[in-house]
């Protein structure tokens, strides 16, 4: 047995069975859930205890924010749509048809997260048109908080579903 086959056997490559996957899925949701369109939720509930300059700070921040999302989806909205489209239906035939698992454990992580992105674009939207300020700014924020962790909770429950079944019919040997 070689130096390499003794590691693979050692460490398991496989996605659903390998730590490090899940670290990333919690990374990943965790991240998403605590930044609300690029600004950290902390500085929502400072700015709803405290007002004056930490509202000020929240509300200038989402400002940049908010038309820095709506610049890029304007210039160059479709062109992101498209790449999103294509590499989400590679990995999603690679991974369901094919049986790629990597495929299928990067689509798991990448076809929420594509949701999450379009929300954001979403919200953004409705906070121009508003011109949200104040508590409006703040319940709006939370609200989108809401719906991503909503998002998180859908697609950790079906990954974690999913990652059990694969282990389960491929089994400890790959096979």
């Amino acid at each position: 047995m070689d130096w390499h086959e003794t590691i693979f056997e050692l460490i398991d490559m496989r996605s659903f069975s390998n730590l490090w996957f899940w670290i990333a899925l919690a990374v990943v949701w965790s991240t998403a859930s605590h930044w609300v369109l690029g600004v950290p939720y902390d500085m929502v509930a400072r700015a709803r205890r405290h007002g004056g300059q930490s509202a000020q700070d929240l509300e200038d921040l989402v400002r940049i924010n908010v038309n820095r999302l709506l610049y890029i989806g304007n210039i160059s909205g479709l062109w992101v749509l498209g790449i999103t489209c294509f590499v989400l239906t590679g990995l999603a035939l690679l991974g369901f048809v094919y049986r790629v698992e990597f495929a299928q454990a990067l689509f798991l992580l990448g076809f929420p997260m594509s949701l999450v992105g379009a929300l954001n674009l979403s919200t953004a939207r409705l906070i121009q048109a508003e011109a949200a300020q104040g508590e409006q700014l703040w319940r709006r924020l939370t609200r989108h908080r809401t719906y991503v962790q909503a998002i998180g909770m859908v697609a950790i429950f079906v990954t974690a579903l999913w990652g059990m079944y694969q282990n389960m019919s491929v089994g400890p040997f790959g096979g």
